[in-house]
């Protein structure tokens, strides 16, 4: 009940709900003064959520530093949060990504490289799901398709949001006898850090970060940028919006 209660609440505080809601008010009680002033509102923050360079300057004061793969310590397990793949779209010989797959490209390399022995993979099929598959399972089997022994990828398939990643995991460890004592290190993308890292915090286990799937760019002038609307900007509001209402409703309940 609390999953499909925080993804309505974060609904209506969407920046496109709210200029949505002004302008067809606006639009109804157009010959009442604060109908015209409800139009211009949304008008004005259509401007201003579109707007490219206000979008990444807040993403850009959001997200954490990336990390050099070369700053990384070695850690027995890398944990990786799901909420990268296509789960509309079924299929059994393939995984379908969406935005975000660093998560597992990066966990990937970082197995590569050494910097951690063994995957853990937490996420289930989420919201009203139509594919049969859960997320964990998907990636498990990418990895599977690249090389990586079975005994090195595990998967915890049952979480729907972020505080259940964070308990099944560690009930998943726990049931496994694997050491909840150590440090893990954990792979989820930069703007949703904070929350995971403050869930996994709150469980109990010790975790370094490794934030991956930026949104922000580098900072650039150009007419483009500086005037022309963009709906990925919007896209960009919606995540950040939708976070900070997630962390409140985490915090105000006691999952951080």
């Amino acid at each position: 009940m609390f999953f499909y209660l925080s993804q309505f609440l974060s609904f209506l505080a969407m920046p496109l709900t709210i200029i949505s809601l002004l302008i067809v008010v606006g639009a109804i009680y157009f010959r009442r003064k604060w109908g015209k002033r409800s139009l211009w509102a949304g008008i004005l923050l259509l401007w201003f959520f579109s707007n490219q360079f206000i979008a990444n300057q807040a993403m850009l004061a959001w997200e954490p530093e990336f990390k050099e793969f070369d700053e990384v310590k070695p850690h027995e397990y890398g944990i990786v949060l799901t909420g990268v793949t296509n789960l509309s779209k079924t299929a059994y010989d393939r995984t379908f990504f969406n935005k975000g797959a660093d998560r597992i490209t990066h966990a990937l390399q970082l197995y590569r490289m050494g910097k951690i022995k063994k995957i853990l993979i937490t996420g289930g099929q989420g919201l009203n799901p139509v594919n049969p598959q859960s997320e964990a399972e998907l990636l498990q089997r990418f990895l599977l398709m690249t090389g990586v022994p079975p005994e090195d990828v595990l998967i915890e398939d049952k979480a729907k949001n972020t505080a259940q990643n964070a308990q099944f995991t560690k009930a998943f460890l726990e049931e496994n006898k694997i050491d909840t004592n150590q440090e893990f290190l954990l792979i989820t993308s930069a703007f949703h850090m904070y929350r995971s890292k403050g869930c996994f915090d709150k469980v109990g286990l010790k975790t370094e970060t490794f934030p991956t799937d930026y949104y922000s760019y580098d900072v650039k002038f150009s007419f483009p940028t500086l005037v022309y609307p963009s709906p990925s900007s919007i896209e960009n509001w919606h995540k950040l919006v939708k976070e900070w209402m997630g962390i409140t409703v985490y915090k105000l309940v006691g999952y951080i």
